[in-house]
C-alpha cells in the first residue's frame, strides 16, 4: 500500500471503555455534584410608618402631675388674691362705717341729756373728741358753762339722726368728713315736747396712731362752708 493511499483511506475509530475488568456487568459508577444553590435575598417592602418607640412612661407621668400641679398652684393663687382683695376691701368698708359712727355719735352726744345725766352726758362729749373742737370745749371754763346752761333750762333732749354720709379721707391727715343730719327734740320740766329742729352738721374726724377716733372740728348749721 502506498503512502497516498494511506492517507486517502478512511480511519478506524478504536473502541474504548471504561477502566476495570472485563467482562461480567459493568458496573455503575455514580458520581455526586454538588451544585452550589444562588443565595436569594429576599427584599421586603416596608408597610406602613416605621413603628414608634415606646413612651417613656415614667417621664409622662411626672410632666402630667406637674402640669396638674402648676394648675392647682395657680387656681390657689387667684383663690388667694381675690381673698386678699376683698380682705383689703372689707378693711376698707369697715373703716370708713367708722368714720361715719364717730361723727354721729359726737352730734348725738352734743345734744341728748337729761337732768339727771348732765355731768355724765358732758363728759362723755368731751372725752369723745380732739384737736380744735376739744379746744374749743376746754377753753374759758366751757364744760361748765354747758352743764349750767343744761340746768338753767329744766329740760331734756334728744337728736335722732337721719342720716350721714363720708365725703372723703385725707390719708395724710387721717382726717375724714361727715356729713351728719339731725333732729332734735326738747322736751320741757312739764314733759311738753316741743318742735324738732332739723341741723345739717360737717364733722371731722381724726383717726389717730392706735386706731382710735374722735370728733376732730365741727362746722353748724348747715355744715358750714
Amino acid at each position: 500500500m502506498t503512502e497516498e493511499d494511506a492517507a486517502t483511506r478512511p480511519k478506524r475509530r478504536r473502541a474504548s471503555r471504561a477502566a476495570g475488568p472485563t467482562g461480567g456487568e459493568v458496573a455503575a459508577t455514580t458520581v455526586r455534584v454538588s451544585t452550589p444553590t444562588p443565595s436569594v435575598k429576599r427584599q421586603t417592602s416596608p408597610v406602613g410608618p416605621p413603628p414608634r418607640r415606646p413612651a417613656h412612661r415614667v417621664l409622662v407621668g411626672w410632666v402630667a402631675l406637674a402640669f396638674t400641679l402648676t394648675g392647682i398652684a395657680v387656681l390657689a393663687a387667684g383663690l388667694v388674691f381675690e381673698l386678699i382683695q376683698q380682705r383689703h376691701a372689707d378693711i376698707a368698708e369697715a373703716r370708713q362705717q367708722r368714720f361715719i359712727d364717730t361723727a354721729t355719735q359726737t352730734v348725738v352726744n352734743m345734744f341728748s341729756y337729761t337732768q339727771d345725766t348732765i355731768d355724765k352726758s358732758v363728759g362723755r362729749l368731751v372725752d369723745g373728741t380732739s384737736g380744735p373742737l376739744r379746744g374749743m370745749l376746754s377753753a374759758n371754763n366751757n364744760v361748765e358753762n354747758i352743764k349750767a346752761i343744761f340746768r338753767h333750762t329744766n329740760s331734756s333732749s334728744e337728736a335722732v339722726v337721719n342720716g350721714a354720709a363720708l365725703e372723703g379721707v385725707d390719708d395724710v391727715t387721717d382726717n375724714g368728713s361727715v356729713l351728719v343730719s339731725v333732729r332734735v327734740t326738747a322736751t320741757d320740766m312739764d314733759g311738753v315736747n316741743k318742735p324738732s329742729v332739723p341741723f345739717r352738721m360737717r364733722v371731722i374726724v381724726h383717726e389717730d396712731d392706735t386706731g382710735r377716733m374722735t370728733g376732730y372740728d365741727l362746722k353748724y348749721p348747715d355744715g358750714g362752708n
